[in-house]
């Protein structure tokens, strides 16, 4: 509940300081092309959907990645038809790859069954095998 009131005083804040400078008419503006940018996303979304599976099958992110890139995208064309100057702008930096990539890997946490696939990985090509010395005893 805090962080909501949080996210209500600055996005007030940030859009009566931008509307006060750009005037209501543009401000009028700015809410209706940010909503339709929004809702031209959502009908284009394929689009980024496909770059983003070119990226996995070149082994560029790996499957995480590829959820949260969509849904970074999907959240962002939400944002942006929502009113509001803060929202539109994290709307349009969630809508760069190189943004939610970078906030990604800044947050990212391996999982542990993510780190049981990699090992298993690994000896892939070992071959197990049983070495038995002779002794002069046993003979």
């Amino acid at each position: 509940m805090i962080y909501f009131l949080l996210y209500l005083f600055l996005e007030v804040l940030v859009s009566v300081s931008i509307s006060s400078s750009i005037g209501g008419l543009a401000t009028f503006f700015e809410i209706l092309i940010s909503a339709f940018i929004g809702i031209y996303i959502l009908a284009n979304f394929k689009e980024s959907l496909r770059e983003n599976l070119n990226a996995v099958s070149y082994h560029h992110i790996d499957l995480n990645e590829f959820q949260r890139l969509n849904i970074f995208t999907l959240l962002g064309a939400i944002l942006l038809i929502l009113p509001g100057f803060l929202t539109d702008i994290m709307g349009i930096l969630m809508q760069f790859n190189v943004i939610t990539s970078m906030i990604i890997n800044r947050y990212k946490v391996k999982s542990s069954s993510h780190e049981k696939f990699q090992e298993q990985q690994k000896d892939y090509d070992v071959i197990d095998a049983e070495i038995i010395h002779e002794h002069p005893s046993l003979k």
